[in-house]
């Protein structure tokens, strides 16, 4: 898929569920990566890219429709701490969409993977490029003009890039949201909207509906939803956002597992199922997968949860 076929992402969208696909830190780790530098899986763009391409091919080959690219931790200002200068860095976000659609060839090349396959530019928050745990509190001090132009010019070059749609995600608190919004607009591709949530409001804690309301009348915006939280908060976010806005939702939590950001490791029980996946298509999800921890054989559920097996064969 390239830009132009951006309107037939929504199409599809409206036409069924996709299935995103897991994690990539978790996927990049198991393949031997160290990934404990501030760039986390972003680093990997400048210096081992194949391994991005491999990761997707992964999960692409487990049965998701969509890749969310290694763009979420990518930043000028990130890069710039490491010395990468802002051409370069614009080359990697770029080539960061460019990698997904690498590994969408590969698996349809020799018709091992049917359907036709999508690819989502990853715009993660402000607090992921300082790399502290802020994005799961937001609230940063920021106004929104400011946080506005710290997003625009990464989203214009990934937008520039051809992907079929712009991932703004694991955003904590409405002023983020409220910036996003107005950062997308113009670009010419479509955007979903995911908070990272805690219970029945935001990381923030602003009330869901509140947070939601804000992307119904966006016409960028062509789904809404969360990401990124525990499984169990996926239910009551759904029925939310999708009585708010009227529009598809996105919902693609952790394993369960809590990020300890000063240890930067995860700790606790996984409780991340595929028998959740057909009660949350029925309430209105139409992009479902996985974050962080979730790998491809939980993906591979998913598809099979929401296709009949004959369309998950590979």
């Amino acid at each position: 898929m390239t830009s132009a076929a951006a309107p037939s992402f929504a199409g599809a969208l409206s036409a069924g569920a996709l299935v995103l696909d897991g994690g990539m830190s978790n996927q990049l780790e198991s393949a031997g990566h160290d990934l404990s530098d501030e760039l986390w899986s972003a680093r990997l763009l400048a210096e081992r890219p194949e391994a991005i391409v491999k990761a997707h091919l992964g999960y692409f080959l487990a049965g998701a429709d969509v890749a969310i690219t290694s763009s979420y931790q990518a930043t000028f200002e990130g890069f710039a701490r490491r010395g990468i200068d802002r051409e370069r860095a614009a080359g990697l976000l770029a080539l960061s969409v460019g990698l997904a659609r690498e590994a969408a060839r590969r698996a349809r090349a020799g018709g091992v993977v049917g359907q036709p396959l999508w690819v989502a530019a990853s715009v993660g928050p402000y607090g992921a490029m300082l790399a502290d745990g802020s994005e799961y509190r937001g609230r940063y001090g920021l106004t929104v003009a400011e946080l506005e132009a710290f997003h625009r010019p990464r989203l214009e070059v990934l937008a520039a890039a051809g992907p079929d749609v712009l991932a703004l995600e694991t955003v904590p608190d409405t002023e983020e949201a409220a910036a996003l919004l107005r950062a997308v607009r113009g670009l010419g591709v479509p955007a979903w909207l995911s908070y990272s949530v805690s219970g029945d409001r935001t990381r923030a804690g602003q009330p869901l509906e509140e947070a939601f309301a804000l992307a119904a009348d966006a016409e960028e915006v062509i789904a809404v939803g969360v990401n990124c939280c525990a499984p169990e908060d996926v239910d009551g976010a759904i029925a939310t956002a999708a009585r708010v806005t009227g529009k598809p939702v996105v919902v693609y939590p952790n394993s369960g597992e809590a990020w300890d950001a000063g240890a930067r490791a995860w700790d606790g029980r996984g409780t991340f199922t595929a028998d959740r996946v057909t009660g949350w298509y029925a309430a209105g999800a139409r992009l479902v997968g996985g974050c962080c921890r979730v790998g491809p054989e939980a993906v591979t559920a998913v598809a099979r949860a929401l296709r009949p097996p004959s369309a998950t064969a590979r």
